[in-house]
């Protein structure tokens, strides 16, 4: 019997989104904003597991668990409902969530479950991952699910429904950090004011040409996030966070991802995102810091 059990249960990778650069085009009418992003993600994240046939439940678990709000107002659910509405005869089931990104964070954990737990119905139901109906379950759960659906580097458009083709960009060593603290993306888009438009566009000719590190960073130096101006008003520790990361040897960029507070450097090598790492962790013990790649 538990052998058998074992063998129901899937699983599945959440790994963070991390917004390479975020340009805030227009406030659109209905109150959303026009976005463009260069979207990579990390190799570490949440984890998620289902267990098919019964009702629909989760249960939350993990570093983070704490921190991830209702189980009723759990993207996961919602996602899991979406589909269910579009495909009415699929079985659900229990999920379990293990939680260990920091919430309200810039890195899309929530988006990532979410696709998460449309990727393990799609599995336990034999659907195909490219059947249109996850996408639109996706789009209806939230505006970063359906990036986080196929979690591979791609530029996002709109509020996150128009995206291109997957992208092959060099994996970069980088250090997550985020300085304990959660914004909420509503306050950050709020204290977005518009500024001249620039004419360094990123363009999707030139990413599909970028074979190393240093023409994908040279590119990303002519970029920005629009969102970490008013994201360092509210919570002025991610300047510090920016700031801290910078000082550290082989850092070759560090920006904020998403509308915050987590932030990102991208390093010169695996050895120096590693004793960064390990640098910061130690300095700011109340940090959340990973060591990771980006790609």
């Amino acid at each position: 019997m538990a052998a058998s059990l074992v063998e129901t249960v899937l699983v599945e990778s959440a790994p963070a989104k991390v917004n390479l650069t975020l340009r805030v085009l227009r406030r659109r009418a209905d109150g959303y904003h026009d976005l463009e992003s260069l979207v990579v993600f990390a190799g570490g994240g949440d984890r998620l597991s289902f267990t098919p046939g019964g009702a629909l439940t989760l249960t939350v678990d993990g570093p983070r668990a704490a921190h991830a709000g209702e189980i009723a107002d759990n993207l996961v659910l919602k996602a899991a409902r979406e589909l269910k509405a579009r495909i009415p005869g699929i079985a659900l089931g229990s999920f379990r969530l293990e939680k260990n990104l920091p919430v309200a964070a810039g890195l899309g954990g929530g988006s990532a479950d979410a696709a998460a737990a449309l990727r393990l119905l799609a599995r336990a139901n034999a659907i195909a991952p490219l059947d249109p109906r996850l996408y639109a379950a996706a789009a209806a759960t939230g505006a970063d699910v359906p990036v986080c659906l196929d979690p591979r580097p791609r530029l996002m458009r709109g509020i996150g429904e128009q995206l291109s083709e997957p992208i092959a960009l060099p994996p970069l060593p980088a250090v997550l950090v985020n300085p304990g603290v959660a914004v909420a993306t509503k306050l950050v888009f709020a204290g977005w004011t518009p500024a001249a438009k620039s004419d360094v566009d990123v363009k999707l000719p030139a990413l599909a040409k970028m074979s190393s590190v240093e023409q994908l960073l040279r590119l990303l130096s002519a970029q920005t996030n629009d969102l970490e101006a008013p994201a360092i008003a509210i919570a002025p520790v991610i300047a510090d966070t920016l700031a801290a990361l910078r000082a550290l040897v082989g850092c070759r960029l560090a920006r904020m991802s998403g509308s915050g507070a987590t932030c990102f450097g991208i390093f010169s090598s695996d050895p120096d995102a590693a004793q960064a790492a390990k640098i910061l962790s130690a300095e700011n013990p109340n940090w959340w810091v990973g060591e990771t790649k980006l790609g």
